[in-house]
This record gives C-alpha cells, sequence and structure tokens, in this order.
C-alpha cells in the first residue's frame, strides 16, 4: 500500500497544511497555533481550571505547562487561585489575550467560511461522520485486540 493511499497518511498531511496556514496567520499576530487554540479555550468571563484545558485539546499536561508559561510570559493570560477549590487554578485571558482570542477565533472562521463555500455540506457531513468513526475506534482501544504482527522469517523452534 502507498502512503498516499493510507488513511493516516491523508488525515497527517491535511492536518500540517492547516497547521502550517494558521502559523503563517499566528505569526503576524506574535502568537502560535497551540497559543491560538489555548486561547479559543479559556472562558472569558469565569477563566478555565488548568486541569480542563490539556483534554479539550489533546495535549499532555507538560506540553500544556509550557505553552501556558509562554503564554503568561507574552502577557495573554495570567493565573488565580480557584475561589471554591484552592488547590485549582483558573486562567484568565489579559487584554491583549482577549485580543488575540479574537484574531484565533477570526482566523479559524474564515477558514471554515472559505472551505464551506468550496465544499458541499453533504460531502463535509460525510468526512466529518468518517473521521467520527475512526476516533471512536482508535478511543475504544481495541483496534489492535486481534492484531498479530507477521514476520518475514518463519517462527522454528530452534530459536
Amino acid at each position: 500500500m502507498k502512503p498516499e493511499e493510507t488513511v493516516d497518511y491523508n488525515i497527517k498531511v491535511a492536518w500540517h497544511a492547516i497547521s502550517r496556514m494558521y502559523n503563517t496567520q499566528a505569526a503576524k499576530h506574535d502568537i502560535t497555533t497551540s497559543i491560538g487554540f489555548v486561547l479559543l479555550n479559556i472562558d472569558q468571563e469565569i477563566g478555565t481550571p488548568a486541569t480542563k484545558i490539556a483534554p479539550l485539546l489533546g495535549l499532555e499536561t507538560r506540553s500544556l505547562t509550557r505553552i501556558l508559561r509562554s503564554m503568561e510570559e507574552k502577557g495573554l493570560i495570567y493565573k488565580q487561585a480557584d475561589t471554591q477549590d484552592k488547590r485549582s487554578v483558573r486562567i484568565f485571558l489579559t487584554e491583549d489575550g482577549l485580543r488575540k482570542k479574537e484574531v484565533s477565533r477570526q482566523t479559524v472562521r474564515h477558514f471554515n467560511l472559505k472551505v464551506r463555500e468550496k465544499i458541499p455540506q453533504a460531502q463535509l457531513d460525510i468526512m466529518f461522520k468518517v473521521v467520527g468513526q475512526i476516533t471512536g475506534m482508535i478511543e475504544g482501544k481495541t483496534l489492535f485486540d486481534d492484531f498479530k504482527l507477521k514476520t518475514s522469517r518463519p517462527e522454528s523452534a530452534s530459536a
């Protein structure tokens, strides 16, 4: 099977193209795609618990910690102890963070509008359904339950 005939290759190529496009736009505003996605997931009214952001974005906690540190250094966010649970920290947007969130929101919206202008809704619905099914298969953690690695050398008892 050629790489371009595999499901994962096509998803990866599409995502990398989207990511590069978003990074090009984000760089014009001194942020990254990752920062933009984090900004979009912070509630500007009540803040967002730091522990809730990583799962929303499918990030590892360590990666998010690095991104949050960078965002704090850039003056996009600030941290505050949760009033209900003193062990928890909420992330809030600064004025600059609110501006960059709006840039991120408009960029994502523009991309989606342009895609919807070119690709009929029926095709998008099929894509959403297929991607959802693939994600479900992966998250079900049973995808490889019946997988047996085939080796090129025959099994022998005298190994």
